[in-house]
């Protein structure tokens, strides 16, 4: 799934350019997903003040104690999402904790149907609008408690989280269809990448690396 964004304009090509040879150098290597990190234009989802940092290596403040990923992160946990395409297609995605739709905007690139989700009803309002002026329509934003997933939705064929569970979700795991895969930071002052997967047997859960992520709340505001 590629949706082509338009006016990426202020930042250079050899600026994004910098950042997807960056992420071949640590080790991504799935070229969808490194087209889809070139093409998201990340200087529209951080403050201004904070555009010239935009495609460094780093999280970034957001407001109300949330950031923006890495992009090293952000490329490392859809490229494990998608490891599996070759066997199971992943068609429908959940990402917990929309933030500012940065990471909803690549997985938009990447996969034909995307449900995200945030808590913070600002935050919520500013990603929607920053999705619909990328036209991004294969994107669909809600505003509510992520921690229990959509069922409504559900199944999903991938489930990612943007934010530190205290523990696997059982909840979560159920709303995998089977040949889904599932990749979450798990813990709380040790946090680890976890990837769980379902099959007709059960669940198979791998953990990965160490991760930084802020936690997941319950509960909208």
């Amino acid at each position: 799934m590629s949706t082509r964004l338009n006016g990426i304009g202020m930042t250079s090509q050899r600026t994004r350019l910098r950042m997807i040879e960056r992420l071949r150098e640590q080790g991504i290597k799935d070229e969808s997903v490194l087209a889809a990190m070139f093409e998201v234009p990340r200087h529209l989802f951080v403050d201004e003040a904070l555009a010239s940092r935009a495609y460094d290596d780093v999280s970034l403040p957001i407001n109300f104690n949330q950031t923006i990923s890495q992009p090293y992160i952000v490329a490392r946990m859809i490229e494990v999402l998608r490891a599996s395409a070759a066997d199971h297609p992943i068609k429908r995605v959940l990402e917990i904790g929309t933030g500012c739709g940065y990471q909803a905007a690549v997985l938009a690139q990447v996969f034909p149907e995307v449900y995200t989700m945030e808590r913070i009803q600002p935050l919520y309002e500013r990603a929607r609008k920053q999705l619909r002026d990328l036209k991004l329509r294969n994107v669909n934003v809600r505003y509510a408690d992520g921690s229990a997933g959509l069922p409504e939705a559900a199944p999903f064929d991938g489930i990612i989280m943007a934010a530190a569970a205290p523990t696997l979700s059982a909840a979560l795991r159920e709303q995998l269809a089977v040949g889904g895969r599932m990749v979450l930071p798990v813990g709380a002052q040790e946090q680890w990448l976890y990837l769980v997967e379902r099959d007709a047997q059960g669940f198979r859960e791998t953990k990965l690396e160490p991760v930084k992520f802020v936690p997941l709340l319950m509960g909208k505001t």
